[in-house]
């Protein structure tokens, strides 16, 4: 006898749709209404090329934009293992952005705010391995920083 029901299944559309939940990618919603229709600001920097390299992947690029994302990138390190010796043996990357979409025709702020991420990176081989590491680390770190606006921005009042 299985504990699963098919019943439950196939209500949980309706369930959905009575609590106002409206797929992102459905017709009308806000990621299509961002899909190709956002120019992210030049980067100044290697943190902001790797963000905005992320955001373009997860947006589209646009040859005619509708909105305008700026952006103000933020890293910081911290030392997490220290060894009896005094050699740092693991790292946290530390890094934040903030964001301020607005509307190309008007100039008006649609949605802004900010995110926070960290990732970590070990120490303990060569110096080749770790700038290798870190190198690696501050890409994952762009990465959730971009998937976390881009969350932001598919759950933003357009209007």
């Amino acid at each position: 006898m299985s504990l699963f029901n098919r019943r439950a299944l196939l209500s949980l559309p309706l369930v959905l749709a009575a609590c106002g939940f409206q797929p992102v990618y459905a017709p009308g919603g806000s990621g299509q209404a961002l899909q190709n229709k956002v120019l992210v600001d030049e980067p100044d920097a290697v943190d902001g090329y790797l963000l905005t390299r992320r955001l373009e992947e997860r947006l589209g690029r646009s040859s005619t934009p509708v909105y305008r994302l700026a952006l103000v990138v933020a890293t910081g390190q911290e030392n997490l293992a220290v060894d009896q010796k005094g050699d740092i043996l693991r790292f946290n990357l530390l890094g934040a952005a903030d964001y301020t979409l607005t509307e190309t025709a008007t100039g008006r702020i649609v949605t802004s705010g900010s995110v926070d991420n960290f990732t970590g990176y070990s120490a303990t081989g060569t110096t080749v391995a770790t700038l290798a590491a870190e190198r690696d680390a501050r890409q994952r770190l762009m990465i959730l920083l971009g998937d976390q606006i881009v969350a932001r921005l598919f759950t933003a009042d357009l209007t």
